[in-house]
């Protein structure tokens, strides 16, 4: 039975056990504004435990804590920057990502806005997420606190229609008489331990990679191309074209096939894409066997040979002459596909060749940055397949726990009233400065700043779809 299947049949058993739980504890049920509390003292003695008994550790861990804050901090705040600087400037990048700039990470996102960039995410994936994430960056804002002498009054369960969380609850009115640093650090230690449970995983999900996969093919991401001067064209479909006009439709044909295109006294087949920032240049697709067989998905065999890395690949490619006729075999999620080619001649090396390139793997960007940064046990290129049935599902999700735990961290850090962030900037200020009417109004700004951030973003997301 398709997974999909069986994880939706979970999400409709859930929901209905949380709506049941949910009435029949309802007299015991808080209201916060949306907010639903189910306040219980589960973990209390642990906090307390751990929060007593280690207390040389969690001195030495309060600064650590602190300073790694202050870096989440620094990087939310850059990532932002970023992130409005490409929603102004760039937003072909935006039409291209199609997701709003404000959208919670729910079941099935990357799914239903056909993120192909990122692992499907599931129902099941995200109450397990939940749980890790939530309960040790909670029980770590109790630690943390009880080893300050603050009291615990209650653990539980928040609920927000169907979104979950946890909280732990210490005595405010105690920890807003404490010390700044004691303060901070109690702040700073739910996104801690984010990034330690975030590590912890990574070690995790490199012996599970290790143990769990084999190479198995070759993974090209574009097929090879040439950086042409938009003013060289001179052709497309064999329709001469002005300069007035031919640049415009360039940008219409951007990243598709198909397309005859005569540039330099030479034939590519559609558009790559455009060279850096700049719209004086044009990548073009060469006209090549790869592209003219339309060849997707990775590269498992050549001929009857087995291919499973780059040299491989180059190795078996050399063993062959321009217009030898050879069969490529690949894989995609879907099917096993087989193309017979006739090999051509690179006219930059003189070597047969199919006409593949791997240029996409080495461009910037923050999703790109994450992958690689937690898939770094890979080697570039090499198509993996599981040693056992289940090696795929239990790789996204340790795949996916390692990115939402940075992503909380980096988010919960953000210098503005309904995260921690917010409060350990607060309490940074008035260190400095001594004078709380000032931060105070210093604070209602950031705070109606990012929100007027939030707004924009929006406002450019939807303008570039126009």
């Amino acid at each position: 039975m398709n997974f999909t299947i069986l994880d939706l049949i979970f999400f409709v058993v859930f929901g209905i056990f949380l709506s049941i739980f949910l009435y029949s504890k309802r007299k015991k049920l808080d209201r916060e504004g949306f907010l639903f509390l189910y306040r219980t003292q589960w973990g209390i003695k642990l906090i307390n435990y751990v929060g007593t008994k280690y207390k040389k550790t969690l001195n030495v861990l309060s600064y650590v804590s602190i300073v790694v804050g202050y870096i989440l901090m620094a990087t939310i705040l850059y990532l932002v920057g970023k992130i409005v600087y490409i929603y102004i400037m760039y937003p072909q990048v935006v039409r291209a990502i199609k997701i709003p700039p404000i959208m919670p990470l729910v079941p099935y996102l990357p799914q239903m806005f056909k993120l192909d960039f990122l692992p499907p995410f599931y129902f099941t994936y995200w109450i397990i997420i939940i749980a890790i994430i939530a309960i040790t960056h909670e029980f770590s804002h109790g630690i943390f606190a009880k080893h300050f002498g603050l009291k615990i009054k209650s653990t539980g369960f928040g609920f927000l229609g169907p979104f979950l969380a946890a909280f732990v609850e210490p005595d405010e009115k105690k920890m807003a008489k404490k010390d700044k640093f004691s303060q901070i650090t109690v702040l700073s230690a739910g996104t801690f331990a984010n990034i330690l449970t975030a590590i912890i995983f990574l070690i995790i999900l490199g012996g599970f990679f290790y143990f769990s996969f084999a190479p198995a093919g070759v993974v090209f991401d574009t097929y090879a191309y040439s950086i042409v001067p938009i003013s060289g064209i001179t052709a497309i479909n064999g329709i001469s074209v002005e300069n007035q006009n031919y640049d415009l439709f360039i940008k219409e044909i951007e990243n598709k096939t198909g397309y005859n295109i005569t540039a330099n006294e030479k034939n590519y087949l559609g558009v790559e894409g455009f060279f850096s920032n700049s719209e004086d240049y044009v990548k073009l697709y060469d006209d090549a066997p790869a592209i003219r067989s339309n060849i997707i998905g990775a590269i498992t065999k050549v001929n009857n040979a087995e291919v499973k890395s780059m040299g491989d690949l180059s190795t078996e490619i050399k063993k062959y002459s321009e217009n030898d006729k050879i069969k490529i075999t690949t894989v995609t999620d879907e099917e096993t596909k087989e193309y017979d080619i006739i090999l051509e001649e690179n006219q930059e090396t003189g070597e047969a060749w199919i006409g593949i390139g791997f240029a996409k793997e080495e461009r910037s960007g923050l999703m790109n940055w994450l992958y690689n940064k937690i898939s770094f046990f890979k080697e570039k290129n090499v198509y993996y397949q599981p040693t056992w049935q289940g090696g795929v599902f239990f790789y996204n999700l340790l795949w996916w726990i390692i990115l939402i735990s940075v992503s909380v961290a980096l988010i919960n850090m953000l210098p503005v009233g309904i995260f921690d962030g917010g409060r350990v900037f607060y309490l940074t200020l008035l260190y400095f400065t001594k004078k709380e009417n000032i931060v105070k109004k210093i604070f209602s700004g950031m705070t109606y700043f990012f929100l007027l951030i939030l707004a924009g973003l929006m406002i450019f997301w939807l303008i570039s779809f126009i």
